[in-house]
């Protein structure tokens, strides 16, 4: 079943009791990876509402934590938004940082984490690698690494079929480039 080229392999109906490898092979990315993506987030989302912190809210603690230099409002919302709800969300979570006393802004409109900032990263970092450590059960880091080269690859493959007559960009999945059409999206 490792074919490295184009499978002739029948698309099947997504089947959550799907067991042998034959079967699996019929099964629909995107069932899959929207069952994990979703069950993943909510265990994730749960276990931080039990101290009143929220996903974006650690992503943005990690974000004015982890560059060489303090990023501005602007650039923390710039790379965060992609990955939130909506594309207000980041600027409110900055709102509640803020508010929380967990980030400043300094007199150039830096962003810095407080002493409280940190101790809640901390906090929320342990409890992520605990949340991690939970879905990883019984899964080892190649089969990991496996299943992300694997994701890496289908995305590659989707996002270049969306695009094909534009110029290259950078995707974010791997770093390799692909196609952006005219309207800009991949």
């Amino acid at each position: 079943m490792n074919q490295s080229t184009r499978s002739a392999t029948d698309q099947a109906p997504a089947d959550p009791t799907a067991a042998t490898d034959d079967a699996l092979a019929t099964q629909p990315i995107g069932y899959w990876s929207g069952r994990a993506h979703a069950v993943v987030t909510r265990h994730l989302r749960d276990a931080m509402a039990r101290i009143d912190v929220t996903q974006p809210q650690y992503w943005v603690l990690n974000r004015v934590d982890g560059g060489l230099t303090a990023p501005s409002v602007g650039e923390v919302v710039d790379q965060l938004t992609p990955l939130a709800d909506g594309p207000y969300d980041i600027a409110r979570v900055l709102d509640q940082l803020l508010h929380r006393g967990w980030i400043r802004s300094d007199d150039e409109q830096l962003l810095h984490l407080t002493e409280a900032g940190e101790n809640a990263r901390r906090q929320v970092r342990a409890l992520a690698t605990e949340a991690r450590a939970t879905v990883h059960e019984g899964i080892g880091d190649d089969e990991y690494v496996a299943a992300l080269k694997v994701l890496r690859k289908v995305i590659d493959n989707a996002e270049a079929a969306l695009a094909p007559a534009a110029g290259p960009t950078a995707t974010p999945s791997s770093g390799r480039t692909a196609a952006r059409s005219s309207s800009g999206r991949r």
